[in-house]
């Protein structure tokens, strides 16, 4: 699938995605990607979050890709399981913090605790660093297992942001083009 093709469905994590953050970018150069705007970003609720997600996927007009980082991840696999007859044709899924075991996670991930570990209903592509400082590898790895998504470890990256010095990060854009010829 191109991305003409589909609705690019960018799913920031905690705090949103500043600028250089290289989901802002993708979403500048993808004519068909536009953001998931939380109406509150810094103390998140797992129902609302969710709620505005599907929202956002039922208005889609065309096949729907969701991109998420961070806390976008465990939002968007709590979307998926409400997601009977769904739109969404795959996800990538970046740097998914562990919020039930990692004592770095912020607190005001909470909310997030407990998801299910239910296969994802669409293909998706887990891409983990090996030093993220909220998730070990080997979580990201048993998250990837879990939700039936192919998994990727890119190396020592931290949370592949812009703190850790990610602001294009073209190597994620080829990762997430390869997850878009298999649909």
């Amino acid at each position: 699938m191109k991305t003409a093709d589909a609705d690019i469905l960018i799913v920031p994590g905690l705090g949103h995605s500043g600028p250089g953050h290289w989901q802002r970018r993708w979403a500048e150069k993808i004519r068909t990607a536009r953001f998931v705007e939380q109406d509150d970003w810094d103390n998140p609720t797992l129902e609302d979050w969710v709620e505005t997600l599907h929202k956002e996927i039922m208005m889609a007009t065309r096949p729907v890709v969701l991109v998420g980082h961070s806390l976008g991840v465990p939002a968007i696999v709590a979307a998926s399981q409400r997601l009977a007859d769904t739109k969404v044709k795959a996800a990538f899924l970046v740097a998914p913090p562990d919020v039930d075991e990692h004592p770095n996670v912020p607190e005001a991930t909470a909310p997030f605790k407990n998801l299910s570990r239910d296969p994802l209903r669409f293909p998706s592509m887990l891409v983990a660093s090996s030093n993220d400082p909220y998730c070990t590898v080997e979580r990201a790895a048993e998250f990837a297992s879990c939700w039936g998504s192919d998994f990727h470890i890119a190396g020592e990256m931290g949370h592949i942001n812009t703190e850790s010095g990610h602001g294009p990060w073209p190597e994620g854009l080829l990762m997430f083009t390869r997850l878009m010829s298999r649909i």
